[in-house]
């Protein structure tokens, strides 16, 4: 029973090794080449493992890539989990605007594969879908710190939470792809700033 345990204990150590090898093959092939360039073979080439081995792993690039993608963006969706309970209009500002700074800097850190993702996302249904999809759960997440700021008296109730979120979250998307795409004109702190104050000035008493 134990030589049976280890045997696959073994095996799955191998899989879940190969499976690691695939995704830093990928992660430095896709920055190398960019998502359409690069090809599963390279991936493979790279991992040094065989194809039937890659396969059992990933249908193809784009559900590496998806993997890859929820991974950076778990990084980033650890920042809008930060516990959110304040008690007062400045500390929500005070928090809001450290959440901003952080989401937006790790833009920086996360830079090149982000473009491989924009790219993705351009020119694959099934990147597009995940995006979409992550991107709702960052709204969700929002939507939630809204209610309690609604629930606790900080916010004006006659808007919607998830609407609210929606929106601060699209602003926040539109300067993480303008510092992916290096078309951003003001620093980090002045966009933080900037899009904090406007949020939060029209939401919070």
């Amino acid at each position: 029973m134990t030589k049976i345990s280890e045997h696959i204990d073994g095996r799955n150590l191998r899989s879940i090794n190969t499976r690691k090898r695939l995704l830093a093959a990928g992660y430095d092939i896709f920055i190398e080449f960019g998502f359409q360039k690069a090809t599963i073979s390279q991936i493979i080439k790279k991992a040094k493992t065989g194809y039937g081995t890659a396969y059992i792993h990933f249908s193809g690039k784009d559900d590496l890539l998806i993997v890859l993608m929820d991974d950076v963006m778990n990084r980033f969706y650890e920042i809008a989990k930060m516990s959110f309970e304040p008690t007062s209009k400045q500390e929500a500002i005070d928090m809001i605007t450290m959440q901003t700074r952080l989401f937006l800097e790790n833009a920086i850190q996360e830079q090149a594969i982000m473009q491989v993702f924009m790219e993705a996302i351009r020119h694959s249904d099934k990147v597009q879908e995940k995006w979409i999809e992550i991107r709702e759960s960052f709204v969700e997440q929002i939507a939630k710190d809204v209610a309690y700021a609604q629930k606790t008296g900080l916010a004006r109730t006659d808007l919607d939470n998830y609407l609210v979120a929606r929106n601060w979250f699209s602003l926040n998307e539109s300067h993480l792809w303008d510092i992916v795409n290096q078309t951003n004109k003001h620093s980090i702190s002045e966009i933080t700033h900037n899009i904090t104050a406007l949020y939060t000035g029209g939401l919070y008493f």
